[in-house]
């Protein structure tokens, strides 16, 4: 509907009464009028538009100059200027109240550059250079390829070559992860066991020098293999000062005590230090590598001499210390039988998942059954000269159930971080020394120190 049609409408309507908006008087001609003098001819809704901005001052004049109001003018009497704020003022120092405006903020999420390689792989480092707080595998949890090389997430080439890795076996529904006995060759397993046992009656009922022999040979086997794999996995440790330095342990341990060890302790890491001071260049990442060298060291050299420490025990008269020394690897072998096999049985809770799913808390609890039975047993049977008292040798397991699941749970720790399934394979049925040795390595010290605390 056009204006002049609504116009001829609203004439020929009836007046409902008086004007909107009136004064006292009557004069009604200030009231709301949309006159052809107020606005002015509207154009037709099919004209094109003309651009102009529409009136509003009608034939009454121009708008006067002085109606301008100045909305700012009640705050501060001044136009709004453009400033930047001072950041050494403080709200307390704002005298006027000029609005500042702000210049926008600039883009934060830029686009990336395009590169040509995969996101998902992370960022590589420099060659040879490990960056503090990670490991030289860039952290990445990686798939064992069939040929043993590392595989990366989101590439298809499983290693050297290109060799595609193969899709993961999907479990069938309801299966069980294997538990306990999976994965290893019991039979084979227990000849070497029965092996090495015999090995070391052996050695206890000849002399305590044989014993130590023993402790010494293990640890440097034991170290081998931990310099070894890590070295394979991109790091750079002192090898040769590493493994000198867990065969002294043992050897300063037996001869002089265990107060030798603050000695081969700072020895060590001068050879360390040194080793990386005269190196080419930062590209040895001298940091992480040293921490990894001294971490071989005080885990297998330092912690495993405390064996040659009791057996040095027998070395004064007394058969303390080969006793000693033998209930121990009694309890030890007792712990990880009883964790097995209940494990693999009646195992629903893992202990540490992340760790290893195969070890369950119903396997810890078998495992310490099965310990303070065999110690019981021992004392029942007096098969001990030394350990005389049920009582001492129930507390002994106890130690041992405690201390040598967290060794193995420290060992398996470690391989999931470097992504190896053994350390070794040196025996048979076992994987590697450290890998059969691994609960061993926490106990010692226990079990020296609680010896001591009885005999006292």
């Amino acid at each position: 509907m056009t204006d002049d049609q609504w116009r001829r409408r609203r004439d020929e309507e009836e007046d409902f009464g008086p004007p909107l908006f009136s004064d006292d008087s009557g004069d009604v001609s200030g009231g709301l009028s949309f006159g052809d003098g107020d606005t002015g001819p509207l154009p037709h809704w099919t004209e094109p538009a003309t651009g102009e901005i529409p009136r509003t001052f009608g034939d009454h004049g121009a708008a006067d100059p002085t109606d301008d109001l100045d909305v700012w003018s009640s705050f501060s009497g001044q136009q709004p200027v453009w400033n930047e704020p001072d950041p050494s003022d403080s709200l307390d120092d704002i005298t006027g109240l000029s609005p500042v405006f702000e210049s926008p903020e600039p883009e934060v999420f830029e686009e990336p550059a395009p590169t040509n390689r995969d996101e998902s792989l992370g960022a590589r480092r420099e060659p040879g250079r490990i960056t503090i707080g990670t490991d030289p595998t860039d952290g990445m949890s990686a798939r064992p390829t069939p040929s043993g090389r590392r595989g990366r997430p989101g590439d298809a080439r499983g290693g050297r070559g290109g060799r595609p890795a193969p899709p993961p076996r999907a479990a069938a529904p309801g299966a069980k992860p294997a538990k306990g006995t999976g994965g290893r060759d019991m039979p084979t397993a227990i000849m070497v066991g029965a092996a090495i046992a015999t090995v070391f009656i052996l050695a206890v009922k000849w002399r305590p020098f044989a014993v130590a022999i023993i402790v010494v040979v293990v640890l440097g086997l034991a170290a081998v293999e931990f310099f070894d794999r890590v070295r394979e996995k991109g790091y750079q440790p002192a090898f040769i000062p590493g493994i000198a330095a867990c065969i002294a342990a043992p050897a300063a341990v037996y001869n002089y005590g265990v107060g030798s060890l603050g000695l081969v302790a700072f020895l060590t890491f001068l050879a360390i230090a040194v080793t990386f001071i005269f190196g080419g260049s930062l590209d040895s990442s001298p940091m992480p590598n040293m921490a990894i060298s001294m971490l071989g060291v005080a885990w297998i050299g330092i912690l495993g001499s405390f064996g040659a420490g009791i057996v040095g025990w027998s070395t004064f008269g007394g058969n303390l210390g080969t006793d000693t020394i033998t209930l121990l690897a009694i309890a030890v072998v007792a712990n990880d039988v009883g964790a097995l096999f209940v494990g693999s049985a009646v195992g629903r809770t893992p202990l540490r998942e992340w760790i290893s799913p195969n070890k369950s808390i119903e396997g810890f609890v078998g495992g310490t059954i099965l310990t303070l039975g065999a110690m019981f047993v021992v004392g029942l049977t007096e098969k001990s000269t030394t350990w005389t008292s049920t009582g001492d040798l129930l507390l002994l397991g106890l130690v041992v159930a405690i201390t040598a699941p967290i060794g193995d749970l420290t060992e398996s720790m470690f391989k999931r971080n470097l992504d190896v399934k053994d350390f070794g394979s040196i025996i048979k049925g076992h994987g590697g020394v450290l890998d059969r040795f691994d609960g061993f390595l926490i106990a010692l010290p226990a079990v020296y120190y609680l010896t001591i605390y009885l005999n006292t």
